[in-house]
């Protein structure tokens, strides 16, 4: 099995990833957003997922990301595996693929999560997260609308967006290897970006004396 970063050359696998993503809600009886064959081909389109594949080359697991606030906060959703494909670790792969796509990408952001798993839980904590209040998370319109199709989603609005059955958890360790590699990164090419600089000033400088030097003395 392997693991690698979505792109659009798998937006065919969209519709396949939705029926699953509804067949799970329905198994676990617990409320888990319908998805959108559209919005997940988007995911793909700006390499914004995670896609796995078994040894034999079929479909076998997904997660993407999303941002909001200006990219204050990343959350990563959607971590969907295929049934046969469950306790084959392939979970835990793509998980650590997607937070490490995040960190990446967007090394600024906090990545929070809201999840009834307690699979997802777990390798949330193991990766750093923390539990936190719902307040402590995005408060744009745009993520909550993604719950409207949760059968929890009465619950949620009952208690204000204060709480539901999900838990809420955060990581906002921003000064991380994936943040300092990032740095490194800027500085490695600002530094080559200002010699550049100072070497398109020595040429043309010794193309002006070249030429200069060439130059015909007056009679």
């Amino acid at each position: 099995m392997y693991v690698r970063t979505a792109n659009i050359n798998d937006i065919q696998y969209a519709d396949e990833l939705c029926i699953w993503y509804e067949e799970s809600a329905k198994q676990r009886k617990t409320g888990i957003a319908k998805r959108d064959p559209i919005y997940i081909r988007k995911k793909m389109e700006t390499e914004n997922a995670i896609i796995a594949f078994d040894d034999d080359g079929l479909l076998a697991g997904f997660s993407y990301i999303e941002t909001y606030e200006e990219e204050k906060f990343v959350v990563n959703s959607g971590l969907i595996v295929r049934p046969d494909m469950r306790d084959s670790g392939i979970g835990r792969k793509i998980k650590m693929s997607i937070f490490k796509l995040s960190r990446t990408k967007f090394p600024n952001a906090k990545i929070f999560s809201i999840t009834t798993s307690l699979a997802v839980m777990k390798m949330n904590y193991n990766l750093g997260y923390k539990p936190v209040t719902f307040s402590e998370i995005t408060q744009s319109e745009d993520f909550w609308k993604g719950c409207q199709g949760c059968k929890n989603h009465d619950i949620l609005m009952e208690n204000e967006r204060k709480m539901c059955l999900c838990t809420g958890l955060v990581y906002d360790n921003l000064n991380d290897q994936f943040a300092q590699s990032k740095s490194k990164q800027i500085e490695l090419e600002l530094q080559s970006f200002r010699e550049n600089i100072e070497m398109n000033k020595y040429s043309s400088l010794l193309n002006f004396f070249t030429k200069k030097s060439k130059k015909k003395p007056d009679n």
